[in-house]
């Protein structure tokens, strides 16, 4: 499986991309991680400046997302949840309504960036001004799950857990720094339940780490 911090872009995704297929797409096609595509379409963005264009214009002739009649209720429920609380529905919530709701518009927001959401979402839409920013929150959680999916990889190849100490550079550095925030965040009781769960599924040892006397293994 490619890494994110091998070499970036990788030519053959940022053609599947400029053909219009989505980061999504790209990564079932590849067998990667969607965080991984991702981190190498920007990298081409960065040095093509008119490569988002380009997809955006091919995405266009391909087969746009249909809209459903369940779709079109979800615009009316968003419309009047958003007018109710003056604030748009949460993936946190405790209510599973709102949950729904919420994934609803997140998968909307994202075909809207890849140029593939339904006309009719895109009209009903229109009634909510500033609808494809996300918020705080839900960018908070995309970055922790982009985090994670890093570590996961990391630890996949065969490299030991990251230091979060200053001598400590790059990518290695980054990752511990993040791991020593969850531990720490776990320690105080103010990480979530669901995070805890997902952390201890993917990442087994991961509240313990590196065990004194061992010798890191090679990253």
């Amino acid at each position: 499986m490619t890494k994110p911090w091998e070499a970036a872009p990788k030519p053959e995704w940022v053609l599947m991309y400029r053909g219009g297929l989505t980061r999504g797409q790209i990564a079932k096609l590849v067998d990667a991680a969607t965080s991984t595509v991702g981190y190498h379409l920007a990298a081409a963005r960065n040095e093509d400046p008119e490569l988002q264009s380009a997809h955006e214009a091919a995405a266009a002739l391909r087969t746009t997302h249909a809209s459903t009649a369940q779709g079109l209720e979800h615009i009316r429920e968003l419309v009047a949840f958003v007018q109710d609380t003056g604030r748009y529905p949460s993936r946190a919530s405790t209510s599973e309504a709102e949950r729904t709701l919420a994934a609803w518009l997140q998968r909307r927001r994202e075909e809207a960036r890849e140029g593939t959401l339904a006309p009719a979402y895109r009209d009903g839409l229109a009634a909510l001004p500033g609808w494809q920013t996300p918020t705080r929150v839900e960018a908070d959680e995309a970055r922790w799950r982009e985090r994670l999916t890093a570590l996961v990889e990391y630890r996949a190849a065969g490299s030991d857990w990251p230091r979060h100490k200053a001598f400590v550079e790059g990518l290695e550095h980054e990752l511990g720094v993040w791991l020593h925030s969850q531990r720490s965040k776990l320690h105080r009781s103010e990480l979530d339940e669901a995070k805890v769960r997902e952390l201890d599924r993917v990442l087994p040892g991961w509240q313990i780490g590196r065990q004194r006397g061992r010798k890191p293994r090679e990253g």
